[in-house]
């Protein structure tokens, strides 16, 4: 069987955490550049299944291809770092300043690749700029602008709940990163990770790097979006409520949820070496309980 049990999963979160934090600045860049060239595609592939079908349920249905790319070639999504690498430092297999560099550096990496797919994504629905008769120039600009604008026009209430839908989208998104690791195969992993992603993108949550496209996709497109408007009213409480989504809803109930399982598994193992080098020669020590 190809089922990973949760106290293993526990295990290949906290490698995962220590290996990622651990990496040069370089390839923490250029990982978040293809996560965010790869998630942006798969946005536009959403939104054009949604605009063929009528049914944006079917968009939410193919955007987790992206995802699924992303996490099967080992590339880098902030938004999952949120949970597994503050877990790493917790047990002190990372520290703090790793830990931000490598936000930092991988923030950096999918603003550039979200920005260089925004950039060929409009030359391309707007025929070099020529036609701007595509339905999905003003699906992205409407998009832009309700993730802003919209958000601007109800003002504290409006950050608020830009900061509560972050929330709720990165506990999705990290719960996706963590049932990648329950499965030893290829398929098993596809399977679980569709789930949540599906569930996030379907219900409108806000993703920090989906808006890296998103928002200057529409200002390219001529979206009533300022600067201002996209940091102030979506980039900065969507990426504090990602945060605290991957930290506090995945990642520490995961961790406290599973560690006791863990350490008593490990304590266990001592023992059982403790025995095994303290029988005679020839002697195996007397099976536990657990083990008959």
């Amino acid at each position: 069987m190809d089922y990973v049990k949760p106290g293993e999963v526990l295990a290949s979160m906290l490698e995962a955490g220590q290996t990622k934090a651990e990496m040069s600045w370089s390839r923490q860049l250029i990982r978040g550049l293809v996560a965010g060239l790869i998630l942006a595609c798969a946005t536009t592939l959403a939104y054009t299944a949604a605009g063929q079908t009528g049914i944006p349920l079917v968009g939410a249905l193919l955007f987790p291809v992206g995802f699924v790319m992303i996490v099967l070639l080992g590339q880098d999504l902030v938004t999952g770092n949120f949970a597994l690498i503050p877990m790493a430092a917790l047990e002190r297999r990372t520290t703090a300043a790793k830990m931000l560099g490598n936000f930092f550096w991988v923030i950096v990496g999918h603003l550039i690749g979200c920005a260089a797919y925004a950039a060929l994504y409009s030359l391309t629905i707007s025929k070099m700029g020529n036609d701007m008769s595509n339905p999905l120039i003003q699906t992205v600009i409407s998009a832009a602008e309700a993730k802003t604008t919209a958000y601007k026009a109800m003002g504290g209430d409006g950050w608020t709940l830009a900061f509560i839908k972050a929330i709720l989208c990165n506990w999705m998104v990290t719960l996706g990163v963590l049932l990648s690791m329950t499965s030893k195969s290829t398929a098993g992993k596809i399977m679980a990770m569709w789930l949540p992603i599906l569930t996030f993108f379907a219900q409108g949550f806000e993703h920090t790097v989906v808006n890296f496209f998103v928002i200057p996709a529409g200002m390219m497109l001529g979206a009533n979006v300022s600067f201002g408007d996209w940091w102030i009213w979506n980039g900065i409480p969507v990426l504090l409520g990602n945060f605290v989504g991957g930290v506090l809803l995945t990642g520490l109930l995961f961790y406290f949820s599973q560690q006791r399982l863990r350490d008593g598994r490990k304590a266990y193992e001592a023992s059982r070496t403790a025995a095994r080098a303290a029988a005679p020669a020839g002697m195996a020590p007397a099976k536990t309980g657990t083990e008959a």
